[in-house]
């Protein structure tokens, strides 16, 4: 019989989790490519400015996609939680979080919800960092199981 993991210690609130790693890669791909695409269409001599135009355009489209999958993270405060996924942010006070999972093979934590419903929160992902994103459950876990009516079922 193993022990039951280790309760985290509840951080200081406010709180943000966010996907750093991934953050910074996205980010930076996003900068390096509008970079490289902009030069491109500066230094071909055989572009007129309408097409020049249409690179630049093209880059900045690129890197505004990846600063929109950058943007996910979950914050919590004494109030709630507050996700920020993709193109939508949603308020949540502690009692509508009944669970906060993040099982092996879920691409991000899950929220059960006090309404039946599940909803995804992107900010807590283990893409690159999966061991921060396993400390960053745990503590939003402990949170909602501290502040709320969630319970630690398993």
């Amino acid at each position: 019989m193993s022990a039951p993991a280790p309760r985290p210690e509840l951080p200081t609130l406010p709180v943000t989790f966010r996907p750093t790693r991934t953050r910074v890669v996205l980010l930076s791909v996003g900068a390096v490519m509008f970079l490289v695409i902009t030069a491109v269409a500066l230094t071909l001599e055989q572009l007129s400015p309408g097409e020049r135009a249409s690179f630049v355009f093209t880059a900045l489209l690129f890197f505004g996609v990846l600063a929109l999958l950058s943007r996910p993270k979950v914050v919590a405060n004494e109030d709630g939680v507050t996700v920020v996924n993709l193109t939508r942010t949603r308020r949540l006070s502690w009692a509508e979080i009944l669970r906060v999972n993040l099982r092996v093979g879920d691409p991000w934590v899950f929220l059960d919800l006090s309404d039946g419903t599940s909803m995804p929160a992107l900010g807590i992902q283990p893409g690159i960092a999966k061991q921060q994103a396993i400390r960053d459950a745990r503590m939003l876990r402990a949170l909602a199981e501290s502040r709320g009516t969630g319970t630690d079922i398993g």
